[in-house]
């Protein structure tokens, strides 16, 4: 172990031994989310560098406490990204913060999530001990991908101190496509659209002021040959690229005026994840979402308690919902797992972190 990694592994296993819940923070950047936020902070920006970069391999290591935006510039000077767009909810965002939320930006329908650029990952766990799971190479097949569990995992299972990713160069072109049109016709659209080759990369949807009828903007990015090809098959309005580029920035990082409006308004941010072939959620009160995800993730924006309708139109339809920014109570959260999710989730926090002490009830209550 590193001497700041020993320093962690101490007051891991005094913290276990007196059964004292810990809170683990990077920069606390997306404190807003998840449950109750119980137990000692354990600060880990002791834990900051690259450790290893091979721009030839497409691979990079870096310490957890690392700042997002010092690995973003490091891929960026060698013409190299994290293709999911992490999100950045504040300044100073970590990496071991990103790889743990497992949040996706605008990307995430056509690029894959956190966990699929996640080759292997070091964690100390419940009892102190430092464990390796993966490795620094794209065919990792050996026993259980364990380093793909951490991503979402919300600190749960342990603290992450290293992780080893998959980069991939910059996209040589992109545009953005703007359609006219209705809910229920972006989605068939966007239906259509992917079963066809085309460069889709991202895509989102919102009502006009005080109406249905709203805005659908598409985003092409790939080769700039094929980038031009699909822009004059489909039509639409070309946006520049220079408003484009504030757009998809701002729904990455919510600074879009729907998150602003919803946030200004007291309301609950509500995150629906469905199939993307799913029709309209259909709910008495429901308002008009914003769509991302080619129709796999839909926001609304409901007042505190309002969320009934939501729950059961999203069950219907399949999927999966749950309080993404509560304006009050944290605890207001989600549907309550199924039974057989639900002693996976045990299952594992009790083989990673026997003594219940990492981030307490933050994915699931209880846990």
């Amino acid at each position: 172990m590193t001497p700041a990694q020993s320093q962690i592994a101490e007051r891991v296993r005094a913290a276990a031994a007196q059964k004292r819940p810990l809170r683990l923070r990077g920069a606390g950047t997306k404190d807003f989310h998840g449950g109750p936020l119980d137990g000692e902070v354990l600060a880990l920006d002791g834990l900051a560098g690259v450790t290893s970069y091979e721009p030839s391999e497409l691979v990079v290591t870096v310490q957890a406490g690392t700042p997002l935006a010092q690995l973003e510039a490091l891929l960026q000077a060698h013409g190299q990204c994290l293709p999911f767009e992490p999100p950045r909810f504040g300044e100073g965002g970590t990496v071991g913060g990103m790889v743990s939320a497992g949040l996706a930006g605008p990307a995430r329908a056509s690029v894959g999530s956190v966990r699929d650029y996640v080759l292997g990952a070091s964690l100390i766990n419940g009892r102190g001990e430092l464990l390796t799971f993966g490795g620094q190479v794209m065919k990792n097949v050996a026993g259980y991908d364990v380093s793909r569990v951490l991503a979402g995992a919300w600190g749960t299972l342990g603290v992450i101190t290293e992780v080893s990713l998959k980069v991939l160069p910059v996209a040589p072109a992109e545009a953005t496509r703007v359609f006219d049109c209705s809910q229920a016709e972006a989605l068939r659209l966007l239906n259509a659209w992917g079963g066809q080759p085309l460069p889709l990369n991202a895509s989102v949807w919102q009502a006009e002021s005080g109406a249905t009828v709203g805005r659908l903007h598409l985003r092409l990015r790939g080769a700039a040959a094929a980038v031009q090809a699909a822009g004059r098959q489909l039509g639409g309005e070309v946006l520049p690229a220079d408003a484009a580029e504030v757009l998809w920035g701002s729904l990455r990082d919510q600074r879009h005026a729907f998150f602003a409006d919803a946030l200004a308004q007291g309301c609950d941010l509500w995150r629906a994840s469905v199939p993307q072939t799913a029709p309209l959620l259909a709910g008495a009160g429901l308002p008009p979402p914003l769509v991302e995800w080619h129709g796999g993730q839909r926001w609304y924006a409901l007042p505190p308690g309002g969320a009934a309708a939501l729950v059961e139109a999203v069950r219907e339809a399949g999927g999966w919902t749950a309080a993404f920014r509560p304006a009050a109570d944290r605890r207001a959260a989600a549907a309550p797992l199924p039974p057989a999710l639900l002693t996976i989730h045990r299952a594992l926090k009790v083989a990673f972190d026997p003594a219940g002490i990492f981030n307490p009830g933050r994915l699931v209550p209880g846990l």
